[in-house]
């Protein structure tokens, strides 16, 4: 009777063994991985509409068939420094018409829009003398829709303009253009003038 007590005890002495081993040789389970967040798609950039200009000018020129000796550069020359001190002086949108223009063209131009103003300039000889020195720059500006005229001007080339120099001491095709320039952007100043903008720091 002993003898089998004895061997129930050892039974259950090596049953306890074998499951404190069998526990010791569980690993621990690592803790689940964090969640990744999942990225928010930021809203599209809102892209804002350019708020018009509520004033236009179209610098164009004419150039005169009665004159047809006279350089497109010359033209070109005037237009542009026309436009770009209206584009610097002023809050306006100002676009410039590549291909000539006449006069009649100029005038349905303006009847056709509703708030662009149109610069028609052109060049003739003082006195219709036919010396590139006595050139000048005739400027006229029609109001949009009716096409009225607001302004009629002429802007003289003056060798004497400040920030003009003349360094061969010779007139050149390069300096006329200097002058041309310095009288189109005195009859961009003088519209200005007339449709009373304050004109904006230089």
């Amino acid at each position: 009777m002993n003898y089998k007590r004895v061997i129930a005890v050892l039974f259950l002495l090596i049953f306890a063994v074998s499951v404190q081993a069998q526990s010791g040789r569980r690993q621990v389970k690592p803790p689940p991985p964090a969640p990744v967040p999942t990225p928010t798609p930021e809203p599209s950039p809102v892209v804002k509409k350019k708020e018009e200009a509520e004033l236009v000018f179209l610098v164009a020129s004419e150039r005169n068939s009665v004159y047809i000796n006279i350089p497109f550069t010359y033209y070109d020359a005037a237009r542009r420094a026309c436009a770009e001190r209206l584009r610097l002086r002023s809050s306006a949108d100002v676009d410039t018409a590549e291909r000539d223009m006449t006069r009649g063209e100029a005038i349905q131009k303006a009847k056709s829009a509703q708030k662009t103003y149109v610069v028609l300039l052109s060049l003739t000889f003082d006195t219709m003398s036919n010396n590139y020195d006595d050139l000048q720059l005739d400027f006229l500006l029609l109001e949009p829709v009716t096409a009225k005229v607001v302004l009629t001007g002429r802007s003289y080339l003056n060798s004497n303009r400040r920030g003009i120099v003349n360094p061969t001491g010779r007139t050149s095709g390069l300096y006329r253009e200097q002058l041309l320039r310095a009288a189109g952007e005195e009859a961009a100043d003088r519209i200005l003038k007339k449709m009373k903008i304050a004109t904006l720091p230089k």
